[in-house]
């Protein structure tokens, strides 16, 4: 029988990771009401970051061998340039590792230049990743075809060169594309959405969907400032921000939130939580303070939206709380579509606002009636090659799905990005919904 001692290092990191993953569970499911509210909060940001970092590791094994170990038999090896390369392969591994512990010790009103770098360096290992794997299975692929299988672990150490060569090439070139993508200012989305029973004097209503802002480690004040701006431009009705709007403490990031407090949609700017909000485990404080905001918590509820018009003529607005509390077994919260539209009938138009498309589809299930869904959550993917993850795993993607003949899901790709600033096959979105009166 095999040994830890004896298993290769890959092994034992992956171990590793189970067992913080088992921690993870047995902190959730058993110590949750044993801990109190801080140190529970600290472990599990702690364990994520943990159990991120083992994972990882493996994956760093690998970027070394191919980036440093293979070229260590070389004529290059013993010189200068190639002692520089090492040591700047070694810092990028580490930068990319410690991101997720700057979510623990590094958050304020602005970023850190070692957050932006750290996490910069995460979403090209993310990518470097990508294609060392994809440009090995092609390789091993035509050797195999090439019918030279057999001899692939011979005379062939020259020939492993071109590819991390080349994908290390491809990453810095990607990275670039996606710091410069990302440092644009969102794009504004104009969509039209046809609305059942929407009274007709609300006819071209104006709502401006806000998602996915991460308030946190590489996103600051100065953002949330130009998303306000640009908010107010286009003088919306009514404002909502569908969840995962910080990462961070409510305390410790207040000053950056300040911009908040000159939205002024005259129907009002309403919120509901992500997941990110209960990975804060700072819920009741974010409440309080959008509150003194004028931002009001849709805490499975929901507000009549009366007509400027028309004081008989209305829709119901509701908002469900994001269906990571029930994973998490937040108290007090989680899904609850009944209790979120007690009051709403199918007599008058519904609005929905759920972070996760997951539960928009489950919210459909249960409820066929309601007219139209604004979600958030996937970020369009963010970046190359997450896109394809998220496409795969939410029945609702991106953009605007209608399902039946009078139901619409609409879903922001974000409005910043989480942590990595970067964007590559997606584009941050403010998004302006008129709502039309068939």
């Amino acid at each position: 029988m095999i040994s830890f001692k004896q298993l290769p290092i890959e092994a034992k990191a992956a171990v590793a990771a189970g067992v913080v993953f088992f921690s993870m569970m047995l902190s959730r499911s058993y110590l949750a009401e044993k801990l109190d509210f801080r140190t529970r909060r600290w472990l599990l940001r702690l364990q994520m970051a943990l159990f991120a970092n083992t994972l990882m590791l493996m994956g760093s094994l690998h970027v070394w061998r191919s980036t440093v170990t293979t070229f260590t038999r070389s004529s290059a090896a013993s010189s200068f340039c190639f002692l520089l390369w090492k040591i700047a392969v070694f810092l990028f591994l580490a930068l990319a590792h410690s991101s997720f512990f700057t979510l623990l010790f590094l958050v304020a009103e602005e970023p850190y230049f070692f957050s932006l770098a750290a996490y910069t360096c995460l979403g090209a290992y993310i990518i470097l990743i990508f294609f060392l794997f994809t440009l090995g299975s092609v390789e091993q692929a035509y050797k195999f075809l090439a019918g030279r299988g057999a001899k692939a672990g011979t005379g062939n150490k020259n020939r492993a060169a071109p590819k991390p060569v080349l994908a290390v090439l491809l990453t810095v070139v990607l990275t670039v594309v996606g710091l410069l993508n990302a440092s644009q200012p969102p794009t504004v989305n104009s969509v039209e959405i046809p609305v059942h029973k929407l009274p007709s004097t609300m006819d071209n209503l104006k709502v401006v969907l806000l998602s996915d802002i991460h308030l946190g480690p590489t996103v600051g004040k100065t953002k949330l400032a130009m998303i306000v701006r640009m908010v107010k431009a286009l003088k919306p009705d009514i404002t909502v921000i569908v969840g995962d709007l910080s990462d961070a403490e409510a305390k410790i990031i207040r000053p950056a939130v300040e911009p908040l407090g000159e939205l002024d949609s005259p129907l009002g700017t309403y919120f509901v939580t992500g997941n990110h909000e209960y990975y804060t485990s700072d819920v009741s404080n974010w409440f309080e303070l959008l509150k003194s905001f004028n931002i009001q918590p849709l805490h499975n509820e929901n507000v009549k939206i009366v007509s400027p018009k028309s004081t008989s003529d209305w829709f119901c607005l509701a908002g469900v709380d994001d269906i990571e509390a029930d994973v998490l077994r937040y108290s007090g919260h989680g899904m609850d579509l009944k209790k979120a539209l007690r009051g709403c009938s199918s007599e008058h138009a519904m609005v929905l606002l759920a972070h996760q498309p997951i539960a928009a589809k489950w919210a459909l299930q249960e409820r066929p009636d309601i007219n139209l869904i604004l979600s958030g959550h996937t970020h369009g993917g963010q970046i190359f090659p997450l896109n394809a993850g998220a496409y795969l795993l939410n029945p609702f993607f991106v953009g605007l799905y209608q399902v039946g003949q009078n139901t619409f899901v609409y879903v922001s790709p974000g409005t910043m990005y989480y942590g990595i600033p970067m964007r590559l096959g997606s584009r941050a979105e403010i998004t302006e919904i008129i709502l039309r009166s068939p």
